[in-house]
């Protein structure tokens, strides 16, 4: 039996439009504005949701508020599949880096490319997954379509970066005899969570830019096409009180330590996997200053776990 949705603030009734929830002062309102003809790739919003028996996911991707307004594609991107032989959902988190001509198929890409990479190594071996080898697989696709762009040049690593740089946050969640285990790597800012939402609790797996962590706020990312070595993973266990988070800074930034306006809306909205639909409409809140894309994804477990 699916769980029952508990939100705070219920929709509003099915004749009025879905207005962007307000949180604390909100961003102006304005008809956003068609990206460049040649976009039609990268839609204003993205969502996704589906259960397996032992998981349930959500994602949305949404434009922010500049890109809105002056015409610019949706840089991020978010890709899920289930491997069915393990239970495992594998996924991917993008940011394309703005500076970059063509980030956004940057981020597109790399999603695609580690989904593919994982999916492959799963069936493999699920036993253990290489992340370092999912991110260089990810990396070499960057590598792939800028030497398309230039016509079959072997491209520098600068050239890569000046037209596909972006940031990846990419991994899997496996049920087990022990709970769900949680294997993710990243490269750039990024972020991950585990959010109690029985106590608005939100847990950081990576050191965060805006958290109570970090010394100095720093806006450098260091993306793909680069892998950095070492490189940036961790391995966790959820409980079944537990929600996995991934999200862009677009998400990251508002949310800071989970302990404001934003972090109480989501707490209170993911206590149970809502509506895919109503979590894009959640994640397009309107906040004063926040105007960056965001993406989100969310894992819950579903049941107790049954043994394999």
């Amino acid at each position: 039996m699916h769980p029952q949705v508990h939100a705070p603030m219920p929709p509003p009734p099915e004749s009025a439009p879905w207005l962007r929830i307000p949180v604390g002062t909100p961003g102006p309102e304005f008809e956003a504005r068609p990206p460049g003809q040649y976009a039609y790739d990268y839609p204003d919003t993205e969502c996704d949701g589906w259960s397996t028996p032992d998981l349930t996911l959500r994602f949305a991707s949404v434009r922010g508020a500049k890109h809105r307004y002056y015409r610019q594609p949706r840089q991020d991107a978010a890709r899920a599949a289930a491997h069915e032989p393990t239970g495992a959902i594998v996924f991917a988190v993008a940011d394309g880096v703005s500076s970059a001509a063509s980030s956004e198929l940057g981020a597109v890409e790399a999603c695609r490319a580690a989904l593919e990479r994982l999916l492959h190594l799963l069936s493999r071996g699920p036993e253990r997954v290489d992340l370092q080898d999912v991110a260089h697989h990810a990396a070499q696709r960057l590598r792939q379509i800028t030497r398309w762009r230039l016509n079959g040049k072997d491209p520098e690593p600068g050239e890569v970066a000046a037209l596909h740089a972006t940031t990846l946050i990419a991994g899997t969640v496996r049920p087990d005899r022990d709970g769900c285990l949680v294997e993710l790597f990243r490269i750039g800012d990024s972020g991950a969570w585990t959010l109690d939402a029985g106590r608005a609790r939100y847990a950081p797996l990576f050191a965060t830019k805006t958290g109570s962590d970090a010394v100095v706020v720093s806006n450098e990312v260091a993306p793909l096409p680069r892998v950095p070595d070492p490189l940036e993973q961790i391995s966790v266990r959820l409980t079944e009180h537990q929600t996995l988070l991934v999200g862009t800074d677009g998400f990251a930034d508002p949310l800071g330590d989970g302990d404001g306006q934003v972090g109480a809306l989501f707490a209170g909205q993911l206590a149970a996997p809502p509506p895919p639909l109503w979590f894009a409409h959640l994640l397009d809140f309107s906040r004063e200053t926040f105007d960056d894309d965001r993406t989100l994804l969310a894992v819950w477990p579903r049941t107790a776990v049954r043994p394999r």
